[in-house]
């Protein structure tokens, strides 16, 4: 029996490394684990090892791929990093000459990239930045609250990325802005970046709906107050516009996809008569006439947009809405 593919269900003949009618990769899900374990080896310091992990994946891969262009050019990144006067070669030659000493030497130099990281400390330096001024503007029991809100969301995509296998830095905080996480996504399908871009605002979903429960339990309003301006945030967060995670999101959406989130986003600011949705609308609207949607459609990462969406919104439609400037 002819195998089929599993995005347009055409069958697929034999070798054939992507569909022949809507150019689907038939190893997909293989390639996604061997991008994962390459990073992750990469982000070890294990390069050699990656490199393995990377021209397997190549032998998957149509020639002529956009994916396979890009692995060729990291390999070559990776061979001329392996060889170079300090690459893994020399360094073994270091720890050999040391003797005793040279197994600690070595492990000082694979982790010297976390050592460095401890020490620039722009995670924590950041957070408490933030802390003080938000602080100062709403006292510390909503400042300090708004700001852990703030951190579940962005923990959302960095727990997201790092169960993928990739590398990714803490977030870094901007007072009055938000924050942002830095993570490598070459090389990763429209899909998993936008899965990524929607990890934070699920998690500011549940941030809010925790805080919610609180507020039911305790009947105390900075808990409301918390849990509207949350789901708020992570609403606003949605509007498919470039740099907020829906933008992101957005890239892996066809038109019709585009067109539907439009209308259901119409539908959620007349039940619940909060006028971000019809921001939301007013993004996708914009985005139905960008010349950026994908070739093939996305029914997950629509499915996820919509839901998280929706669960924002009841949640704000469900909390008295207190706003902010709460002592």
């Amino acid at each position: 029996m002819m195998p089929t593919c599993k995005r347009c269900s055409r069958e697929i003949a034999p070798g054939a490394l992507a569909c022949d009618a809507c150019h689907a990769l038939v190893h997909a899900d293989q390639l996604d684990r061997i991008a994962s374990r390459a990073r992750a080896l990469e982000g070890s310091g294990s390069l050699e090892e990656a490199h393995q992990q990377w021209q397997q994946a190549l032998q998957l891969l149509p020639p002529a791929s956009e994916q396979a262009t890009w692995i060729q050019n990291h390999l070559r990144e990776l061979e001329a990093t392996i060889n170079a006067p300090g690459g893994p070669d020399a360094r073994r030659k270091w720890a050999k000459r040391l003797g005793p000493l040279g197994p600690i030497a070595f492990i000082v130099v694979k982790f010297k990239t976390f050592i460095f990281a401890i020490f620039k400390l722009k995670f924590l330096f950041s957070f408490a930045l933030s802390a003080l001024v938000y602080w100062n503007l709403w006292g510390w029991r909503f400042g300090l609250g708004f700001l852990m809100l703030i951190l579940i969301h962005e923990m959302g995509h960095f727990i997201d990325v790092k169960r993928r296998g990739l590398p990714a830095d803490m977030p870094v905080f901007l007072p009055g802005l938000g924050a942002y996480l830095r993570w490598q996504a070459m090389g990763v399908s429209l899909e998993t970046r936008s899965a990524v871009s929607l990890a934070g605002p699920l998690a500011g979903w549940m941030g809010a709906a925790v805080c919610g429960l609180l507020w039911w339990q305790t009947g105390n309003g900075i808990w409301a107050a918390l849990g509207y301006v949350g789901a708020s945030f992570n609403a606003l967060n949605l509007i498919p516009v470039s740099p907020l995670d829906g933008g992101h999101a957005f890239n892996a959406l066809s038109r019709a996809e585009r067109a539907l989130v439009l209308l259901v986003a119409v539908v959620l600011g007349l039940g619940f008569g909060k006028w971000i949705f019809y921001g939301v609308a007013a993004g996708a609207a914009w985005r139905l006439f960008t010349k950026d949607d994908p070739e093939h459609s996305s029914p997950m990462t629509t499915a996820y947009f919509l839901i998280v969406l929706t669960l924002l919104g009841l949640t704000m439609w469900l909390l008295p809405g207190q706003g902010l400037g709460l002592r």
